[in-house]
């Protein structure tokens, strides 16, 4: 459940979808980044690390 809802955030805001799921790293930025560059970038970029999962350490 906590998946489709990040999914469903990730259409819209993909860096604070990215942020819930993996804490504050690298990540985020990159969606930022990618989020200015264009919404459809971002949400792509956004898509593909929630479906990769929360980063092991």
């Amino acid at each position: 459940m906590k998946k489709i809802l990040l999914m469903i955030l990730c259409l819209f805001l993909p860096f604070l979808a990215i942020l819930i799921q993996q804490g504050p790293n690298k990540k985020v930025l990159w969606a930022i980044l990618w989020q200015l560059l264009g919404h459809v970038p971002g949400v792509i970029y956004g898509i593909l690390v929630i479906n990769k999962g929360p980063e092991k350490k």
